[in-house]
């Protein structure tokens, strides 16, 4: 059996920057196992599966460890190689995943994703064990999914150095944030419980990061910049129930699996 695969740089504008994501189109499902298995060869944060339905697309995302709920920078990978390669005349992509429906838009040199919006609460309680595994206590914490840890400046989040043993020991992901210099906030992402110590850019935690930062700032639209090693830029607005990310891909290779 051979399966298309494509490397996309996501929530960039440059290659070797943003997040990759492998995207695999399918004609329909492989065993779960399999899936887990190409994921884990692949050895990125998430490898994207897409299988069409109709006009639509049954899409689901897998670290190297499991199958996660969400995924931002592989969705909007995934819908660069629809755009590029799969169904080039399309102005927009429908994704239905375990999070719901999920549409991408071209809008001029971007794509942007349409995603449910996870709005954080107070976690107090936490602070303490969470400062700890961090390296460094956040002088607010909160959470959705995933904890949000606020800080007071951007140096203060480029500077953590995290014990990942103990992060993977706290029961969520971390979202770590701060004002931006450049931005209007920076962020950055630690999985090591779902095998990615940290996430290079990370548009699932900008469904948390942008409302909180809406409400902070008052103001819908807003500029973000991960401050991972590789770095990546989004651009977020508020909608309420809802909110907007777009940013840009770059593609960097095409080629098949060949499953015995």
């Amino acid at each position: 059996m051979r399966i298309p695969i494509y490397q996309v740089d996501a929530f960039t504008s440059r290659l070797f920057g943003g997040n990759p994501a492998a995207i695999c189109p399918l004609e329909s499902w492989l065993d779960d196992r399999i899936l887990q298995a190409i994921a884990l060869e692949n050895n990125l944060s998430e490898t994207a599966f897409l299988v069409p339905m109709g006009e639509r697309y049954h899409l689901r995302w897998f670290t190297p460890a499991c199958e996660i709920d969400l995924c931002g920078h592989a969705t909007l990978a995934s819908a660069y190689v629809v755009f590029n390669y799969l169904k080039k005349d399309l102005a927009a992509v429908q994704f239905m995943t375990i999070s719901g429906e999920l549409v991408v838009r071209r809008q001029d040199d971007l794509l942007a994703m349409d995603f449910p919006s996870r709005p954080p609460e107070p976690c107090d309680e936490d602070t303490v064990k969470v400062g700890l595994a961090l390296g460094k206590a956040p002088v607010d914490l909160l959470a959705a999914r995933d904890y949000l840890a606020v800080y007071e400046s951007e140096a203060d989040v480029r500077t953590l150095e995290p014990d990942f043993k103990a992060v993977a020991q706290l029961g969520r992901m971390v979202i770590v944030t701060a004002p931006g210099e450049q931005a209007d906030f920076v962020s950055r992402f630690f999985a090591p419980a779902h095998g990615v110590d940290e996430d290079p850019v990370t548009g699932s935690a900008h469904c948390t990061l942008a409302p909180y930062w809406s409400k902070r700032l008052d103001k819908k639209l807003l500029t973000a910049w991960q401050v991972s090693r590789r770095g990546g830029e989004l651009f977020c607005e508020d909608r309420g129930a809802r909110v907007t990310l777009a940013g840009n891909a770059v593609p960097y290779l095409e080629g098949a699996i060949f499953l015995e």
